[in-house]
C-alpha cells in the first residue's frame, strides 16, 4: 500500500475487500491459482478481453488471459487497461490525474508520460478522476498484471459516451506500441435466466470472434464501446480474436435463475507455421511435382531434408489460376500423409486431373500461378438453425466442410473474395454438395477450419 508522503498522487483501492481479497498473502495465492487453473492456449496475444466481477464469479475465467501472457516474448513494459464507466456518468475517455495505482500487492506506476500525450493528441480523452474514483472495471485486474507482469507501467482509461469509431484510433496508437499491452474490461449479459444467458453470450461471442465491432450493443456486454473500439481496429490490422473461456455466474458461484457472463478473449495475429524460405521451398516443390506430372516422369520427395512439421502429416490444397481465373484446385481434407507428400500429390492432381479442366499442357505450365492452403483442423459446429450457423461464421476466416447424407463439398477460407455474405457463400456450398442452394435440414452437419495460405508471387 502506498505511503502517506504519495497519498494525493495515488489512486487508493475500491473495492479490495469486496470484489476480491484485501490481505495481500492470500490474494497472491488466490491470482495465481486462477492463473495457473486457467485454460491453456498457444496463441500470443496482442490484447485481452476480460471480465471484472468479483473474483469468486469470474476470476477463474479472467485468469485464462493472463495465464497467455506467459506467450508473450516481447517484454511487456505497458498496459493500456479499458474499462467501462459504472459509477459515473462519463463523457468520451476519462484520464487520471493520479501518479500511482495501489492494490493490496502495492502501488502501479501511472505513465503519465504516455497518459499526457493522449490527453493532448485525443480531444475524446480528458482528466476525470471521479470516474476512477470507485470504478471496479480496471481496478480487479490490478493484482492479476502486478502476479502475472511484476514491473509495468499502467495507462488506465475509463470509456464513457463515445462511439467506437472516435475511439478506435487510441486503440491504434496502442497496437503501434511495440512495449504495450492493451487490456479491455467487460462482462457479457446481465441477469437473464441460465440456458438463456448461454445462447445470448454465444452469440455475443461469436460476433467478437468474427469481428463484428458494429453488432456489439449494452444488452450482449457492459464494455461494449471499448470491446466494439478494440474490433474495429484489430479488423483492419488483420488480427484474429478467439474466445478461450465462456462462463457464467451460474458455472462459477452463483444461482441459475440470474445470471452474469464472462468471457475470455485473445486477440492475436495470424499463426505462421511457415516462414518465408520453407514457403518458397512448398511452392518451388509443387512446381517440380507438376513438371514431372506432364512428361509422365515419376517424382519422389526426400523428407530428410525438411522441417519436421513439413515431414508431420497435414491435409493441404493447391490452387492453379491463370490469368487470376482458376485453372484447377484439388485438396484433401484429412490428414493421411506428410505435408510435403500432400503438397506433391494435390499439385500433380490439380493440374491433370481436376474434373472441370483438361490436363494442363507444357505450354500451359511457366504461365500457371500456384497457391497452397494448410489446413488446421476441422472442429464442428453447432447450430439450432439455418439463422444460427450464418450468424456464427467468420467472413475471410473459416473455410467449411458441409455433409448431408451422401452429399459432402468444401470452400476454403479464400473463396470468400468472391462470395462475400455469409448466406451467399453457403448457398454456393450447398449447391457445390449438389443441394439445392436454399436446402436446410436439421441432419446438416458443418465443421469448420482455418488455412494457412500463401502463393507465387
Amino acid at each position: 500500500m502506498p505511503d502517506t508522503a504519495h497519498a494525493a498522487d495515488t489512486r487508493r483501492p475500491a473495492v479490495a475487500g469486496l470484489f476480491y481479497g484485501d490481505d495481500a498473502d492470500g490474494l497472491r495465492r488466490e491470482v495465481q491459482a486462477f492463473v495457473d487453473g486457467g485454460v491453456p492456449s498457444d496463441l500470443v496475444p496482442r490484447a485481452l478481453i476480460v471480465p471484472h466481477a468479483g473474483y469468486v464469479y469470474s476470476g477463474a475465467v479472467a485468469g485464462s488471459g493472463y495465464r497467455a501472457l506467459a506467450n508473450i516474448e516481447r517484454p511487456v513494459r505497458r498496459v493500456y487497461l479499458l474499462g467501462p464507466a459504472h459509477r459515473v456518468h462519463t463523457r468520451g475517455v476519462a484520464a487520471p490525474s493520479h501518479r500511482w495505482f495501489a492494490t493490496p500487492l502495492g502501488r502501479i506506476s501511472v505513465d503519465r508520460a504516455v497518459l499526457d500525450d493522449l490527453v493532448s493528441r485525443y480531444d475524446v480523452v480528458q482528466v476525470f478522476d471521479q470516474a476512477h474514483d470507485h470504478e471496479h472495471s480496471l481496478e480487479v485486474h490490478l493484482p492479476f498484471l502486478q502476479a502475472v507482469l511484476g514491473d509495468f507501467s499502467l495507462v488506465p482509461l475509463v470509456v464513457g459516451e463515445i462511439h467506437p469509431r472516435r475511439l478506435a484510433p487510441l486503440l491504434d496508437a496502442m497496437f503501434d506500441d511495440d512495449e504495450g499491452l492493451v487490456v479491455v474490461s467487460s462482462d457479457l449479459s446481465h441477469y437473464h435466466a441460465y440456458d438463456e444467458a448461454c445462447a445470448i453470450d454465444a452469440g455475443t461471442v461469436a460476433c467478437m470472434e468474427r469481428l463484428d465491432w458494429q453488432a456489439m450493443r449494452p444488452e450482449r456486454a457492459c464494455g461494449f464501446l471499448p470491446v466494439s473500439a478494440l474490433l474495429l481496429s484489430a479488423a483492419q490490422r488483420g488480427y484474429r480474436v478467439h474466445a478461450v473461456d465462456v462462463r457464467n455466474s451460474g458455472d462459477t458461484a452463483g444461482p441459475k435463475d440470474r445470471v452474469v457472463g464472462y468471457a475470455t478473449l485473445l486477440v492475436h495475429e495470424r499463426r505462421r507455421r511457415f516462414d518465408a524460405t520453407t514457403r518458397d521451398r512448398l511452392l518451388a516443390l509443387a512446381r517440380d511435382a507438376i513438371d514431372h506430372g506432364i512428361d509422365g516422369r515419376p517424382f519422389a520427395v526426400d523428407a530428410s531434408s525438411w522441417p519436421a512439421h513439413c515431414a508431420a502429416r497435414a491435409a493441404t490444397f493447391v490452387t492453379l489460376t491463370v490469368c487470376g481465373a482458376l485453372r484447377g484446385c484439388i485438396g484433401s481434407l484429412e490428414p493421411d500423409q506428410p505435408l510435403i507428400a500432400d503438397v506433391a500429390d494435390n499439385a500433380v492432381r490439380a493440374a491433370l486431373h481436376d474434373p472441370r479442366f483438361g490436363p494442363l499442357s507444357r505450354a500451359e505450365f511457366d504461365g500457371v500461378r500456384l497457391s497452397i492452403s494448410v489446413l488446421g483442423t476441422p472442429t464442428a459446429m453447432e447450430f439450432s438453425s439455418e439463422q444460427d450457423l450464418l450468424r456464427q461464421l467468420r467472413p475471410g476466416e473459416d473455410g467449411l466442410i458441409l455433409a448431408c447424407g451422401d452429399k459432402r463439398a468444401t470452400f476454403l477460407p479464400s473463396v470468400w473474395e468472391s462470395l462475400r455474405a455469409p448466406d451467399a457463400f453457403l448457398a454456393a456450398l450447398r449447391r457445390k454438395a449438389g443441394l439445392p442452394a436454399t436446402f436446410w435440414s436439421d441432419a446438416i452437419e458443418v465443421k469448420r477450419y482455418t488455412t494457412e495460405s500463401f502463393a507465387e508471387p
